[in-house]
């Protein structure tokens, strides 16, 4: 280990994190050449593909390199949360229909498909983000304020992505995918700070929406592509490291630059994906409860990203910053107040952080502290995290009517492209999220703001 291995939980949180091999994988981070500080782990930690779900690294971009396995398969996987001018009781008694109209509106599960693009178009949409959806009528110039990078990251390349990336890609615009993607409409039982809810345009009883999904094939091809590629890569830079599946090649060289330009394509594939979503989803919620869109006024608070790779400015020792490559596997930006990167609306309370947990119980807004910048290069945790694998977790959901035991039991409304993807999801199979998000606040990398709780779900 070149740096030390650093995680924040409590330690009842500890406890469960000790069941899986994340530690261990935590460790192995620590020895990557140019690794800066230490290798973090946020509350939600699990095993993953090289790097553990909900660990954080930064690398010198001299003496550094990038990694896939730091990013993870989905690409940018991220988080939207859309507030709207109504309150439960406004929606409640249509809440089946306009679950059902959200499932009809937006593609789910495996393979499925959204928007078809031509060839030009999906290399467009790699290079422009969500602003190629907004050009194409879906949503408005005012929603790209509000998410991270203005829904465009700079520095995509198409010509490092693969054909087969190109066509997994091109008619999953607009779809969630399967697995823990989800959309869900929540209610908020809960405000902490008061005056920055109302900063946020957050309230008491207020209906909202998050939306959780990535860049879908897209995304996964070009992990593939690069996985192989740095495999290989490792023996010419003479790399050596304990675990293969945490490939990499320095952040200067052409492996490392191209994997970047890729991985940036796929980035704004997944930006422009959940713009096209929240564009149905307002025509969605209009439809089934009868209102006009002035009526419902479903705007975006905003948008996180988690599973990327980004060259940002920290302070690496006493007064001295420098960029540094920060790759966030399963965690989430958290800048705090005063930061140049949080839209000028938010700046003096912080930047929105969103924490969804599971479909039983509740998601959290959070905003980014002041102990991010310290601890942890401006990030905080991302979701529950899971205490048992989609295959145990089948096992202890109910072998039938999963969809009326969550509504009876969890008062959820769910519907899913399949019975196994819901029973993969089943709650009970999370860590609390709460608990988590408890960790990050008392570790003063983000600050409570409001919860929300699930009334309607839809899944792949």
């Amino acid at each position: 280990m070149r740096v030390p291995a650093r995680i924040f939980a409590t330690e009842r949180l500890m406890s469960e994190i000790r069941k899986d091999r994340s530690l261990e994988q935590a460790a192995n981070v620590a020895c990557m050449p140019g690794i800066l500080r230490c290798s973090l782990a946020m509350p939600d930690i699990h095993w993953g593909y090289g790097f553990p779900i909900g660990g954080v690294a930064a690398f010198d971009l001299e003496h550094g390199v990038v990694s896939p396995g730091g990013v993870g398969y989905d690409i940018n996987c991220g988080v939207r949360l859309l507030r709207t001018e109504l309150a439960r009781e406004d929606v409640e008694p249509r809440l089946r229909p306009l679950v059902h109209e959200l499932f009809r509106a937006v593609p789910t599960g495996v393979g499925e498909g959204g928007v078809r693009l031509s060839d030009a178009e999906i290399r467009k949409v790699a290079t422009e983000g969500a602003r190629f959806a907004v050009e194409r009528g879906f949503g408005t110039a005012a929603d790209l304020g509000r998410i991270e990078e203005n829904g465009c990251i700079p520095g995509a390349d198409p010509d490092k992505v693969s054909e087969r990336a190109f066509a997994r890609g091109r008619d999953q615009l607009g779809s969630l995918g399967s697995g823990n993607h989800f959309l869900e409409v929540d209610v908020i039982d809960e405000v902490y700070l008061p005056d920055v809810a109302t900063r946020l345009g957050l309230r008491l009883g207020q209906v909202c929406a998050i939306i959780h999904t990535g860049s879908r094939g897209f995304g996964h091809q070009v992990a593939t592509d690069y996985i192989h590629l740095m495999d290989k890569a490792m023996a010419r830079h003479g790399i050596r490291l304990p675990d293969r599946q945490l490939c990499c090649a320095p952040v200067r060289s052409a492996e490392g630059q191209d994997y970047l330009g890729a991985m940036r394509c796929a980035v704004n594939f997944a930006f422009a994906n959940r713009q096209v979503i929240a564009a149905r989803a307002r025509e969605a919620f209009g439809r089934a409860l009868g209102l006009a869109p002035e009526r419902v006024r479903m705007e975006v608070v905003y948008e996180v990203a988690h599973n990327i790779a980004k060259v940002e400015e920290h302070e690496v020792a006493d007064g001295v910053r420098k960029s540094v490559c920060v790759h966030r596997k399963g965690a989430t930006r958290a800048f705090p107040a005063g930061s140049p990167f949080i839209p000028a609306e938010y700046r003096d309370v912080g930047q929105p952080v969103l924490i969804p947990g599971d479909m039983g119980r509740y998601s959290f807004v959070l905003v980014g502290a002041p102990g991010s910048m310290r601890e942890s290069w401006g990030s905080t945790c991302h979701g529950a995290g899971r205490l048992m694998s989609r295959t145990q977790a089948q096992k202890i959901a109910p072998k039938k009517d999963i969809e009326r035991v969550l509504e009876r039991e969890r008062g959820v409304i769910v519907r899913g492209a399949s019975r196994g993807t819901v029973a993969e999801e089943w709650p009970d199979a999370y860590k609390d999220v709460a608990e988590v998000v408890d960790a990050v606040e008392i570790a003063g990398l983000s600050r409570k703001v409001a919860r929300l709780r699930p009334i309607g779900v839809i899944k792949g």
